[in-house]
C-alpha cells in the first residue's frame, strides 16, 4: 500500500495558505519525502508525518521552492537527537550547499547524513520494498522526475491446492516468483496448479517541474497516480513555456497519453486564489485529474 500526502502545493510564493512544493509518500514501513519547500517540517508536524520513518529525501532540482526547507528540516532531526541513517538524493550542487550551510552555523549532525548525487537517468534506490527511478523533466534548469514503484511477488500461494502436494515451505518464496516445484522423484508440480496471480505492485510518479514535453509519456507509462505540475491555466500557454511550466490541459494531455490511472496537478501560480477552474480544465482533457491538496492524503 502507498498513499501521498501533499504537504505543499504552491509554486515560489507562499501565498493563499498554500505552501511551496512538498511531498510526502508513504508505505506501510518508512515514508519518502519528496521536494521540502519553505515550511515543510511545519507541515510534517501539523498532518503528523514520523521523521523516525523517513529514510530518503529526493529533491528534484534547486529551485528555492522546491529546497528551502531542507536545512531546518535536517538540523531539528539532529536537535531531537536522531540517530538513524538518512539518505539525501538531490543534483550534485546542493552538497556544497548544505554543507556550507552546516559549517557557518557550527552544526555537526547527530546521525549520518548521506548524500547521493543525481546525474544519470537510473535506479536510485532499490530495496526490499521499493525502487525508486530518476528521470529527466526539462525546466530552465538541471530537475529529475521521480518514480516510485512497489515491489511485490508476482504469484500468491494457494492454500487450498497446495494442501494436495508435499511442497516444503522453504520453497515457497521461489512460488511466489513464479517458479515450478520439481518432487525428489522427478515430477513437475507446475507453478499455476499451486498459486494465483500476485496484486500488480502500485507506482507513483512525480514529474516535478517541467514545460510541456511528450517525451514524458514513455518514462510514466500506466502508473497508478501521476503528479504534473499544472502553474497556470489554459490561457497562460506562452508565459508557461517562457517559464518552462505546464498549463492544466498540458498536464491532462501527458497523462492521457501515458494512460495512467490518476492525475494530480499542484505548483499553483500565486497569482490565483481559487483552484476551481484548474481542475474543471484539466478534467475536460483527462477525467481522472484531482488538484493536489494540502493536507489531503491520496491512496495509490
Amino acid at each position: 500500500m502507498l498513499a501521498l500526502t501533499i504537504l505543499g502545493n504552491n509554486s515560489a510564493i507562499p501565498a493563499w495558505d498554500r505552501n511551496p512544493t512538498a511531498h510526502i509518500l508513504q508505505s506501510l514501513e518508512e515514508c519518502y519525502l519528496i521536494d521540502c519547500g519553505e515550511g515543510t517540517q511545519i507541515q510534517m508536524a501539523k498532518y503528523k508525518i514520523r521523521r523516525s520513518r523517513l529514510h530518503h529525501i529526493f529533491i528534484s532540482h534547486l529551485h528555492g521552492d522546491h529546497y528551502f526547507g531542507l536545512i531546518g528540516l535536517l538540523t531539528s532531526m539532529s536537535l531531537l537527537s536522531r540517530t538513524q541513517d538518512l539518505h539525501l538524493h538531490a543534483p550534485a550542487a546542493l552538497e556544497q550547499i548544505i554543507n556550507l550551510q552546516l559549517s557557518v552555523a557550527g552544526v555537526q549532525l547527530s546521525y549520518p547524513l548521506y548524500f547521493h548525487a543525481i546525474t544519470t537517468e537510473n535506479i536510485i534506490v532499490d530495496d526490499n520494498k521499493i525502487t525508486v527511478k530518476s528521470f529527466k523533466v526539462k525546466h530552465r534548469i538541471e530537475c529529475w522526475g521521480f518514480l516510485f514503484t512497489e515491489k511485490r511477488n508476482p504469484r500468491k500461494i494457494d492454500s487450498v491446492r497446495i494442501s494436495a502436494y508435499e511442497i516444503p515451505k522453504t520453497f515457497y518464496e521461489k512460488l511466489q516468483k513464479g517458479e515450478d516445484y520439481i518432487t525428489k522423484k522427478g515430477t513437475i508440480i507446475p507453478n499455476e496448479e499451486v498459486t494465483v496471480a500476485g496484486i500488480k505492485p502500485k507506482s507513483y510518479a512525480y514529474c516535478a517541474d517541467t514545460i510541456y514535453d511528450e517525451t514524458l509519456v514513455e518514462k510514466i507509462k500506466f502508473v497508478d497516480l501521476l503528479y504534473h505540475e499544472a502553474t497556470y491555466l489554459k490561457n497562460l500557454q506562452e508565459r508557461a513555456a517562457e517559464r518552462f511550466h505546464s498549463t492544466t490541459i498540458q498536464a491532462a494531455a501527458i497523462a492521457k497519453q501515458a494512460e495512467v490511472k490518476k492525475l494530480l496537478i499542484g505548483h499553483f501560480s500565486s497569482k490565483y486564489e481559487m483552484l476551481d477552474e484548474f481542475l474543471s480544465e484539466a478534467t475536460e482533457v483527462f477525467e481522472n485529474t484531482e488538484l493536489a491538496l494540502q493536507g489531503v492524503s491520496y491512496r495509490i
